[in-house]
């Protein structure tokens, strides 16, 4: 499932792969080894390197990658990076510069027709799962919002382990739990079948046990396998989406620059002990109760409470701290803008009805 840098090097060899634009990370480029490895095997096709420059995926830098794609022309775009750089190619594939951009992305209304050209990702971080997912995000005006579209799944990637192995410890931990907390979502969202449950089952029967090792110690083995997870869980969400954990995240990273993942796993054992607590309002197709069961099992715990413990201790061990105080978040005094900021198609797919106000009580609550 994982793949060898000699992949790719058969893969750009192809004769017919004249101009490639490269998005990158600048940093991420070099460390993890991609940039030594393409110098070798790009020399005689005509390359145009852009280095991301935002942290998060930005509308205003997202038109300058658009720009400088409709300029070179070429015959394939590589996004060699993390979720924001994947998500700034896989926009930038399908989207064009219009002067009412803005407007269509907050109203998630853009009218996508077609991709420029071929794209190929290769992931240097293990938790989104972006290289086969139909979603990407963007930030406009500090409002991060969603596009979804079958168009936005790359043509093809490589998962590169050992590009994994040099991320910092705070990257590991934020994208390895997202990818933890999207195969859960998946397996209770609205939107989920046999299919992504087997993926989401799969991709947490190696995360659960490999996600500390691989920060703790990231070898190749480790590395590997948390690839591999993350692949996996991507492939589940793609089906199910995401639910309320995802949903409340996106205000945190918008309006406190807390790191995706980390922000995902803020309040998550509150709102699955929300879920859990109200079976009897399930809106699911499937027996939610059954769900758990099967989340309880992968988890090797009795029930929901301990599911939660073990939740809390695995982000303790990976330094992802959930105490507001803490992390300076006073969310009184953001109360509006955090309920505004809410992804409301995230939100739809939770397998309990549960609004903006009935997301900020959850949050506010001093105990699970």
């Amino acid at each position: 499932m994982v793949n060898s840098t000699e992949d790719i090097k058969k893969f750009i060899n192809d004769k017919s792969l004249k101009k490639i634009f490269i998005l990158c990370g600048k940093k991420s480029f070099v460390t993890s080894g991609a940039e030594s490895l393409f110098k070798k095997i790009v020399a005689d096709k005509e390359i145009k390197l852009f280095y991301k420059k935002s942290e998060l995926p930005i509308l205003e830098e997202l038109i300058e990658i658009i720009n400088d794609i409709k300029n070179f022309k070429p015959d394939l775009i590589l996004a060699v990076g993390g979720g924001a750089v994947i998500d700034y190619a896989k926009i930038a594939n399908v989207v064009d510069v219009r002067e009412d951009l803005a407007d269509l992305i907050v109203n998630y209304s853009y009218p996508f027709k077609k991709k420029y050209t071929k794209l190929t990702v290769i992931p240097t971080t293990a938790g989104s799962g972006a290289e086969v997912t139909s979603n990407a995000v963007i930030y406009v005006d500090s409002i991060k919002h969603s596009f979804e579209s079958e168009l936005l799944i790359p043509d093809n990637f490589f998962l590169i382990p050992e590009f994994l192995i040099s991320a910092p410890n705070k990257i590991k931990a934020s994208a390895g739990f997202d990818a933890i907390a999207q195969a859960l979502e998946s397996l209770v969202s609205k939107k989920s079948n046999q299919q992504s449950v087997d993926y989401a089952s799969k991709s947490l029967k190696v995360s659960v046990n490999s996600f500390i090792s691989f920060i703790e110690d990231p070898n190749m083995k480790n590395a590997t396998e948390m690839s591999i997870a993350s692949n996996l869980a991507g492939k589940a969400i793609s089906i199910s989406k995401t639910t309320a954990p995802h949903a409340a995240s996106y205000p945190f990273t918008s309006l406190f620059n807390i790191s995706h993942g980390h922000a995902v796993g803020l309040f998550f054992e509150k709102f699955f002990k929300f879920n859990f607590d109200h079976l009897d309002k399930s809106e699911t197709s499937f027996d939610l109760k059954k769900r758990f069961d099967l989340i309880f099992d992968l988890f090797d715990v009795p029930d929901i409470n301990a599911f939660n413990s073990k939740i809390s201790l695995i982000k303790k061990q990976a330094n992802l701290e959930d105490d507001l105080t803490k992390l300076n978040i006073d969310i009184t005094q953001s109360s509006k803008n955090i309920i505004n900021g809410i992804n409301l198609l995230r939100l739809g797919n939770n397998p309990v009805k549960i609004d903006g106000k009935d997301i900020y009580e959850i949050i506010s609550r001093t105990r699970i």
